[in-house]
């Protein structure tokens, strides 16, 4: 995971940041440990969003073939920004391949959205100010690639305000423990008295809609997946 932290700052922020990195590598060892067929990377964090920033990777191959990836970033401005609903943004990004039959499929959309927010949900996460896009997408070769077989998927653009300290306001969701890891409500950092709240159970939940995507099956025993297998390079 790589970490701007802001220029100019108070101690205190800069501190609750750190520690909401720290959960975020906690919440990775975590989801590794159910699922190990994510492997996470460092990735740049944005350099002009906000005065502190968090970004990390992961993808998901089967043989040699990636088949699904995606990009967590956290931002962090102790003023808060328009549109925020709080100092915390969380932002993200899924891509998957999928059998071209599935991404003509015109309800691609509303499922491919409903594998993040009811990770999230299924969670009791609170967050507010959702907002994202679901982009049909077709992979073509030219030149020294032009032989290889078109692929297509989909992406997901996503991003969220994590809920911080009191009562949510409207589109939120309640704040509890993770089935997948175990992160709670305790231990949140604080600045100027107000908490700012763990983040492992918003990796995770992230983490559980790359896999929907991928097509690997659901961890819960009794839930059926909400599509076929994804389509596989090369197939």
């Amino acid at each position: 995971m790589q970490v701007r932290p802001g220029g100019v700052g108070a101690q205190d922020a800069a501190s609750a940041f750190g520690a909401i990195v720290d959960g975020l590598r906690s919440g990775q060892e975590m989801v590794r440990a159910l699922r190990p067929e994510l492997t996470f990377e460092d990735v740049p964090a944005p350099r002009t969003l906000a005065p502190f920033a968090a970004a990390v990777g992961v993808f998901i191959r089967e043989s040699d073939d990636e088949i699904a990836s995606g990009r967590f970033i956290v931002l962090y401005d102790p003023a808060g920004q328009e549109g925020w609903e709080g100092p915390l943004r969380v932002i993200v990004y899924i891509r998957a391949d999928l059998e071209p039959e599935i991404t003509v499929d015109p309800l691609l959309g509303e499922v491919a959205w409903s594998w993040l927010t009811e990770a999230l949900d299924s969670r009791g996460i609170q967050y507010t100010a959702p907002s994202g896009t679901v982009s049909r997408v077709l992979t073509e070769g030219f030149g020294g690639k032009r032989g290889e077989q078109p692929v297509s998927g989909m992406e997901i653009r996503a991003s969220w305000s994590p809920a911080t300290g009191g009562p949510a306001g409207g589109g939120s969701r309640r704040a509890g423990p993770s089935a997948e890891t175990g992160a709670g409500a305790a231990g949140f950092p604080a600045v100027a008295g107000q908490p700012l709240p763990a983040l492992a159970d918003h990796l995770a939940a992230w983490c559980a809609a790359v896999c929907s995507a991928s097509g690997l099956p659901p961890l819960a025993a009794g839930v059926t997946a909400l599509r076929p297998q994804a389509r596989r390079r090369g197939s």
